[in-house]
């Protein structure tokens, strides 16, 4: 078990949602509205006067052989905007009750 979690530009909310459902993946946590900046280049998402934009970001807890599909089809999904950016960070999930 892994968990992902996908922060991502505001305005991605629906493909990424689509990523998912097409991926068979129902569950995940949704953080509406989160600030940062890429650690390469992108632009900064802090929801201010000079960079209004803001990003959105959940997580979700899946088997293992769901973790690679999932990142290419995130990755295709970058490819489509890259200065807006989205990424996916892969966990391990040591325990679940």
């Amino acid at each position: 078990m892994k968990a992902v979690f996908i922060p991502f530009y505001k305005a991605f909310y629906d493909e990424v949602i689509e990523v998912l459902d097409k991926q068979g993946i129902r569950g995940f946590t949704f953080w509406e509205e989160v600030q940062g900046r890429g650690h390469v280049d992108g632009e900064p998402h802090y929801g201010t006067h000079a960079w209004p934009t803001l990003n959105s970001a959940l997580v979700t807890f899946i088997e293992d052989d769901k973790v690679e599909p999932l990142l290419e089809a995130i990755r295709q999904l970058d490819a489509t905007a890259p200065q807006q950016g989205i990424r996916a960070f892969v966990l391990p999930v040591e325990k679940m009750m």
